[in-house]
């Protein structure tokens, strides 16, 4: 117990600082990305102050991995400059077991990590998006165009020229509708179509169906017309980024992108980077036990050197990995996870061979 309380306490505040650190960094390094923005739109400073500050909790989140890695090599490189981990290995404590605390830390950091961008960082994150955008003019308008939405799995596809989502309106509307086998039943055409109360109301509609090779037009009757029920929601321009919602939010996202038959594998990809992500910090804390004490000269200058070149590699081989998803080279779970299972691996060859 003296020894676990002997590490943390060394190891503890060198990860918080680190944090903190790292942080700021990134916050200073988004803040001159977009200072003259601000300047040319004459932001106020509080303004970007606040923008400063909805950015942070993201920074954290970015930072947390590369802080533990350098709080851990720093602390184990320590202890090896100045020889405190031979009167531990002498004492008969393998350095696994002496470094098992900081596991355990990492893997209880690893889901407080999921649940802290989960429940914080997304609607801070959000809310940053969104206020820099409304200060920098840049608007994301909900209108859309040449739309084609596929509904109850595939019995009905909408095909409109343009939805004005101001008045929920959609105008040069094509409605196929299909059997259960997918045979085609009939053809709507309709000059516009109006959302009111749970259904679509039609304008100008004509009702297309082949009967013994001829093509019968006529009214649309009310069986097929409380079938359009699709929402609006459904046709705006609700292109998102995965990465900017929570794990729920992001499901139903992908949902709906499937249900329109529109590709969905780099979304999905990044929704399983949500879950795969947070346990980098237990994989760079086997990095760190596996990388120190390879030298007693300049112990800070090779930790840092070590940790981010560490860091570097796995977000490298991370994107090439989720770019592979993205044209269906790996499946999206394991264009999230497969960089995972690999460092796993990689920390637990350099924690065999690590000097004791």
């Amino acid at each position: 117990m003296t020894l676990v309380k002997y590490l943390l306490k060394k190891f503890i505040p060198l990860f918080i600082g680190s944090l903190l650190f790292f942080a700021f960094v990134l916050v200073l390094v988004d803040l001159f990305m977009n200072l003259w923005n601000f300047i040319s739109n004459g932001v106020a400073a509080s303004i970007v102050f606040k923008i400063m500050l909805l950015y942070f909790p993201k920074a954290v989140w970015y930072s947390a991995p590369l802080a533990i890695l350098f709080a851990v090599s720093y602390t184990l490189s320590d202890f090896y400059a100045n020889n405190e981990l031979i009167a531990v290995f002498a004492s008969g404590v393998p350095l696994i077991r002496f470094t098992f605390p900081l596991l355990v830390f990492s893997f209880l950091m690893s889901f407080a990590l999921f649940f802290f961008e989960n429940k914080y960082v997304v609607p801070t994150y959000a809310e940053k998006v969104e206020l820099q955008d409304l200060v920098l003019n840049r608007e994301k308008s909900l209108n859309n165009d040449k739309i084609v939405v596929i509904s109850e799995k595939g019995n009905i596809i909408y095909k409109a020229d343009f939805y004005d989502n101001s008045v929920m309106r959609l105008y040069s509307l094509y409605i196929v509708i299909r059997n259960e086998d997918k045979t085609l039943n009939s053809i709507i055409r309709a000059d516009s179509a109006l959302w009111v109360e749970d259904k679509w109301r039609l304008s100008g509609a004509t009702k297309y169906t082949l009967a013994d090779g001829e093509i019968l037009s006529g009214s649309v009757d009310k069986e097929t017309a409380a079938r359009l029920t699709e929402i609006p929601e459904t046709f705006r321009n609700n292109t998102i980024s995965v990465e900017t919602v929570n794990t729920k939010e992001a499901k139903e996202y992908i949902h709906h992108l499937k249900k329109a038959g529109l590709p969905f594998a780099e979304p999905l990809s990044v929704y399983y980077k949500k879950f795969a992500f947070p346990f980098i910090l237990f994989i760079v804390v086997f990095l760190s036990i596996g990388l120190s004490g390879k030298t007693r000269k300049n112990v800070m200058l090779i930790s840092l050197a070590s940790c981010i070149s560490a860091a570097v590699l796995y977000y490298v081989f991370q994107m090439v990995t989720m770019l592979m998803a993205r044209f269906s080279l790996l499946t999206p779970f394991m264009g999230a996870w497969l960089p995972v299972f690999l460092f796993v691996i990689i920390s637990i060859v350099l924690l065999k061979y690590a000097r004791t």
